[in-house]
């Protein structure tokens, strides 16, 4: 729809707007008596609605219903309250023109300057796991329409979303009005606060709607459920992950000293209810740095990987170093952590680490004798935390308690986005595993598969780790192509080749790989398989007496 025809020449400047009349509408009442007291003591007219008038009435202060305004009863449990031409032709008519100005004095309509308005707590009923129907109740309606409304208009109307904001505009209002400057950064902060909440709702939709018509469709019967199933299900178990409009949501929470390089200015942004190494705490040490974030990232990627206790130590992005321990061996964690920084030390200097129990003194008198960029655990004891903090350089970061990773994962490319469904495929169990060539191992070997099948998957393609008692000895990473990865895997393990296992990401192209990993005394082999010259890579295993299993799927991480 256009806009007014009148032309520009019709428009009256109006930079500061003295405040007559305001509308307070807020869920969060956070500052809203003090805020009502300041109105009143500067003689601004307050209309409000529901709780929020019984509040300012309850603080003494004058105040005007809703209601008395539309004259329309607050309806529907409160879902329609100022929806009503009463209200929104008080907030929307420019009174630049003396048109508009006409029409409202005719209409009996007197003009706000300020509105106050904030939101429905949608994200938090989300969030606490409320049942569905209540989520929905929380999807406000008439307050995004006050908040566009006066966002629209700020050339005459100050709107409010925020309580931070209350003190300055309340400022403006005391020293004759707010200013244009002013009531344009309210407008941004209000259409932005809009488009998060829609954007809230509509990821909730897209998270919980298909849920919800499977477990209708479990109630259903086998003929009906099958119909579904048919109809519906095969479809949507596809295209509800990926909806036509993609959802994204974060909130700035820093700006970082610079980028991946000095010369690149960078931020860090909060997804909405995310639960990762963004909304990690940092309880000591200098600010991280874009780097520090993507490594350690990375190594609570490798180390929650692990039921076990488990440590993975990072360097730009690709593992140096993970190791497990037996949950039941005294200070687990710090033997998963020496165990795998004896992996690679070389590359171990100046690295991230992440551990996924609570870092213990033992491991702290470990880490306190090499540099560290970054150690990020779920919790310090005491006597770990003192000896860390010691040390001014290395920062310590606690994850969530809750941490989890996303069921999605975001790649951006130039012009757009790429959306994948996380790397959780569980083919880690050696049970599924097909014998492709040589003996079935014994259990201490079988172990050290999987641990290093699970391992790899942390690593950056073409991923080559071998490994040993539950501890990586030489990995191999990156590489254009797998044989470069299998003799940087065996370089790094020296000695410790002979006698490991290994893991491979994806299949053997050809044996020459392989034949890297049989030459330098690896003992058993774990891979997808699936290549064209597979009978070629198996003949080569058993021709070497060399267990070798097939997974049937791949891990890469690039």
């Amino acid at each position: 729809m256009s806009g007014p025809t009148n032309a520009p020449s019709l428009y009256r400047h109006r930079d500061v707007v003295p405040v007559q009349r305001a509308l307070i509408s807020v869920s969060d009442k956070t500052g809203l008596v003090e805020l009502a007291a300041a109105l009143a003591a500067t003689g601004v007219e307050i209309v409000s609605t529901g709780s929020t008038a019984a509040a300012i009435r309850a603080a003494g202060h004058d105040v005007t219903d809703v209601s008395a305004v539309t004259g329309f009863p607050e309806s529907l449990d409160g879902r329609v309250k100022t929806l009503h031409p009463g209200v929104h032709a008080g907030i929307l008519a420019d009174l630049r023109l003396e048109a508009h100005e006409a029409q409202l004095d005719d209409l009996g309509i007197a003009a706000f300057q300020l509105v106050v308005v904030n939101l429905y707590p949608f994200v938090e009923t989300a969030l606490s796991g409320a049942a569905p129907a209540d989520v929905i109740e929380q999807i406000d309606i008439g307050g995004p329409a006050l908040v566009r409304a006066a966002a629209k208009n700020h050339a005459n109307v100050a709107i409010v979303v925020d309580p931070d904001d209350y003190d300055e505009v309340v400022a403006a209002i005391q020293t004759g009005g707010t200013p244009l400057t002013l009531r344009q950064k309210l407008a941004s902060l209000a259409f932005e606060h809009t488009a998060g909440y829609d954007l809230s709702v509509s990821a909730w939709f897209t998270e919980n709607v298909y849920d919800q018509w499977q477990d209708d469709a479990a109630a259903l019967d086998e003929d009906i459920l099958e119909e579904f199933d048919a109809v519906i299900g095969d479809t949507l178990s596809v295209e509800m992950p990926f909806p036509e409009t993609l959802v994204i949501e974060a909130t700035r929470s820093a700006v970082l000293r610079y980028g991946e390089n000095s010369h690149q200015a960078a931020a860090l942004y909060l997804g909405e209810g995310g639960e990762g190494i963004a909304q990690a705490v940092q309880l000591h040490g200098k600010e991280m740095s874009y780097n520090n974030y993507v490594d350690a990232d990375a190594a609570v990627r490798a180390a929650y990987d692990f039921a076990e206790p488990a440590v993975a130590i990072i360097k730009h992005a690709n593992p140096c170093g993970i190791a497990i321990a037996n949950p039941k061996a005294p200070d687990a964690i710090a033997s998963a952590h020496h165990r795998a920084h004896d992996c690679d030390p070389i590359s171990a200097f100046g690295g991230v680490i992440a551990a996924n129990r609570p870092v213990t003194l033992g491991m702290a008198e470990t880490v306190s004798q090499i540099f560290t960029e970054v150690l990020v655990a779920p919790g310090f004891e005491p006597a770990a935390f003192e000896l860390l903090s010691a040390k001014k350089n290395i920062r310590l970061l606690e994850l969530p308690a809750d941490y989890h990773r996303s069921s999605l994962e975001l790649r951006q490319i130039s012009g757009g986005l790429l959306v994948q469904e996380s790397d959780t495929f569980d083919n880690l169990d050696s049970s599924t595993w097909t014998l492709a060539a040589g003996d079935e191992v014994d259990a201490a070997t079988r172990a050290d598969l999987e641990f290093a099948w699970k391992a790899c998957r942390s690593v950056k393609s073409n991923a080559i780790l071998l490994a040993r008692g539950g501890a990586s000895v030489g990995v191999g990473m990156g590489q254009v192509n797998r044989v470069d990865s299998c003799h940087l895997a065996v370089l790094r393990a020296g000695d410790r080749a002979a006698g490991s296992v290994a893991a491979s990401d994806a299949f053997f192209p050809f044996a020459d790989g392989l034949q890297v990993l049989l030459d330098a005394g690896v003992t058993a082999v774990v891979q997808p398989g699936g290549s064209v010259r597979d009978a070629e890579v198996i003949r080569a295993a058993a021709d070497a007496g060399v267990t070798m299993y097939f997974t049937g799927e791949r891990h890469f991480f690039h």
